[in-house]
C-alpha cells in the first residue's frame, strides 16, 4: 500500500516585517511533506544510489531549470537561506537576516568558517559577487527577477552583507533559498573559472562533486568540511535511468536504493517486498502554456482564442487520463498559503459551445497550434498532450504535437521558442518567486510566459511591498484571477511524487518541492 504522508502543520508566512528580526516561515498546509520512509537514520557510511530519469542538462546552478539538475545541484551548493522540510525559510549560509525599519534594506550575517570545495573561504565578497552576477541580465540567471528590488549589494565586513532595496520585499528571504541563488566563489568572475564550474562544481553544500559520466551518472561524496551536520553517507550516485519501470526493477534487485516515480501505475508495481512507497503531493503544476506573444501564431494574442482553448478543456479528464486521477485540478498558484480556487475561472467546467463561440468572436472557425512536449523529464507528458489534442479537436482547435527529448525541450522552452508547451513547472512556497519571473514585464522568464500587463506588474509590486499576510493573500488572489480571466496559460493539475525506497534506506524525508536535500540525513542500513 502506498503511504501518504501526514499533512504538515500549517505555518504562517512571515515576511520582511519592518523593524523586526526575521526568521521566516514560508508555508505550508496541504502540501504534504512528512517523513514516511524510515525516519530514524541508522549507521553512517556507504553510497546511496538514486535513480533519475534524465541526465542533468547543466551543472551551473544559476541556470538550472530541469528538475534533475536542480536536485543534484541542491546537494552541492549552498544558499543564503534554506528551506526546512515544510518549506519554511530557515538560515542557510546566512545565520540571520534583519530588515531596516523602513524595509529598504536587508542585512545578512554570514556564517564563519564556511569553505568551498576547493578549500577557499566563503565570505561577504563571494555573496556580493554571486548576488550581483545573478542580478546582471548578461548572466541569464533564471532567478534574476527575485532580486528585482535590490539596487545595491555592499560588503559591510567579511561576515556581513547589506542589500539596499528600492522597496520593501516580503518575498526576498524565501527567494534566496532557491538553488538558482547558489553562492559561487568570487573567483568565478573570471571567464576561465566560470567555465570550469560548468563541469566541476565548487560549492559549499553537504556533498561535493566527484565525477560525471554523461547520460549515465553523477557521483558525489560527503563534504567533510561542511559547516552544518555532516552527511551520514559516504557518497551519493545519481544514476540515469530513463524508464521508470526499469527503475522499479533496479530497486527490487537492490541495484538502486531510492527514486522518485511520477507514474502512479508504475509506483503501484513497486509496492511490497523490500520497498516502501511514499506519496507526496507536489507544488509543481502541469499546464498548457500558451505564448500570447508568438510571432508564428499571432492568433494567440487574442484573449478570445486563449479563452476558447481554456474553455474546451476538461481538466479532470486530463488528470484522470494522464495520471489516473492521482492529483488535483489546480488554478495558477499552488503555494500552500496562497492556493488559487481551481474553479474560479471563466469556464469552471468544460464548455465546448462557449469555446466555439469565443473562437468565432476571434474570427476563427478553426485553428492549429504547434505544441512542444517533453519526453523523459516526467512520465505523464505525452499522455497529457494527447488528451488535450483530443479535447481541443472538438472545438475546431488542432494541437500539432512536437515531442522532444528533455534537452531539446528545455532549450526551446527557455528561449521561448514555441507557440504552446505542455509543461510541468516547479512550484515555490512564495507566489512572488513562483510567478514574478514569468508574469511581470521585466521578469527574466517573461519570454517563456509570453504574457504580462501593467495590472499584473502593479499587483506583483504590491505583493512584494507588504508583509501583511491577509493583504498578500488578497493581492495574489487578484493575480490568479487576472491570469485565469486572460487565459495566460491553461492550468491543469498538481500531481504526486512517489518516493520508492529500499527498506535499507532510513532518514530520508520526501518534500513537496521534490528536493532531495535530506540525503544529508539519509543512511543505508
Amino acid at each position: 500500500m502506498i503511504r501518504t504522508p501526514r499533512p504538515s502543520v500549517p505555518q504562517s508566512l512571515a515576511a520582511v516585517a519592518a523593524g523586526s528580526l526575521v526568521f521566516v516561515s514560508a508555508c505550508s498546509s496541504g502540501a504534504g511533506t512528512a517523513p514516511d520512509v524510515k525516519t530514524e537514520p541508522g549507521k553512517g557510511g556507504g553510497t546511496a544510489v538514486v535513480a533519475m530519469t534524465s541526465d542533468p542538462d547543466t551543472l551551473m546552478p544559476w541556470k538550472a531549470t530541469q528538475f534533475q539538475a536542480v536536485n543534484v545541484l541542491g546537494n552541492i551548493y549552498g544558499t543564503l537561506t534554506d528551506y526546512d522540510k515544510d518549506l519554511g525559510t530557515v538560515p542557510g549560509l546566512a545565520e540571520k537576516w534583519e530588515p531596516a525599519a523602513d524595509g529598504k534594506s536587508l542585512t545578512l550575517t554570514l556564517r564563519k568558517g564556511v569553505k568551498f570545495t576547493d578549500g577557499s573561504d566563503f565570505d561577504a565578497t563571494d555573496a556580493k559577487f554571486s548576488l550581483d552576477a545573478i542580478r546582471d541580465e548578461k548572466t541569464a540567471a533564471v532567478a534574476r527577477s527575485a532580486l528585482a528590488n535590490v539596487t545595491d549589494v555592499a560588503v559591510v565586513d567579511p561576515a556581513t552583507v547589506k542589500l539596499t532595496l528600492s522597496a520593501p520585499d516580503a518575498a526576498l528571504p524565501s527567494g534566496l533559498a532557491s538553488v538558482n541563488m547558489a553562492m559561487l566563489p568570487a573567483e568565478a568572475a573570471t571567464p576561465a573559472t566560470m567555465t570550469a564550474l560548468e563541469t566541476t562544481p565548487n560549492g559549499t553544500g553537504a556533498f561535493t562533486f566527484e565525477s560525471r559520466t554523461p547520460s549515465q551518472s553523477v557521483k558525489l561524496k560527503r563534504n567533510d568540511a561542511y559547516w552544518g551536520d555532516k552527511a551520514l553517507l559516504d557518497g551519493v550516485e545519481f544514476r540515469v535511468m530513463p524508464d521508470e519501470n526499469a527503475i522499479v526493477t533496479a530497486l527490487k534487485s537492490g541495484n538502486v536504493h531510492l527514486a522518485g516515480i511520477n507514474d502512479p501505475l508504475v509506483a503501484q508495481t513497486a509496492e511490497g517486498g523490500d520497498l516502501t512507497v511514499t506519496k507526496t503531493k507536489q507544488l509543481s503544476y502541469h499546464a498548457l502554456q500558451l505564448k500570447a506573444t508568438s510571432t508564428t501564431n499571432p492568433a494567440l494574442k487574442d484573449v478570445n482564442v486563449r479563452l476558447a482553448i481554456s474553455c474546451a478543456i476538461d481538466r479532470q479528464q486530463v488528470l484522470d487520463t494522464a495520471a489516473y486521477g492521482e492529483g488535483e485540478v489546480t488554478g495558477p498558484i499552488t503555494a500552500p498559503e496562497f492556493t488559487s480556487d481551481a474553479g474560479a475561472r471563466p469556464c469552471p467546467k468544460r464548455d465546448v459551445a462557449k469555446s466555439k463561440d469565443l473562437l468565432s468572436k476571434a474570427g476563427k472557425s478553426a485553428l492549429t497550434i504547434k505544441t512542444i512536449v517533453s519526453q523523459g523529464e516526467y512520465a505523464t507528458s505525452v499522455n497529457e498532450a494527447q488528451n488535450l489534442k483530443s479535447q481541443l479537436a472538438e472545438s475546431g482547435i488542432t494541437l500539432d504535437l512536437e515531442v522532444l527529448d528533455i534537452a531539446a525541450f528545455v532549450k526551446r522552452w527557455v528561449a521561448g521558442d514555441f507557440e504552446a508547451a505542455v509543461a510541468l513547472n516547479g512550484g515555490r512556497p512564495d507566489p512572488d518567486t513562483m510567478y514574478g519571473r514569468y508574469f511581470t514585464s521585466a521578469g527574466n522568464l517573461q519570454k517563456v510566459a509570453g504574457y504580462s500587463s501593467p495590472e499584473l506588474d502593479a499587483l506583483f509590486a504590491q505583493g512584494k511591498a507588504t508583509s501583511d499576510e491577509g493583504k498578500r493573500k488578497d493581492i495574489y488572489a487578484q493575480v490568479s484571477k487576472h491570469l485565469e480571466d486572460n487565459a495566460a496559460w491553461v492550468w491543469l493539475f498538481t500531481g504526486n511524487t512517489y518516493t520508492v525506497a529500499s527498506t535499507k534506506v532510513a532518514g530520508f524525508t520526501p518534500m513537496a518541492n521534490s528536493s532531495l536535500q535530506s540525503l544529508r540525513t539519509t543512511t543505508i542500513q
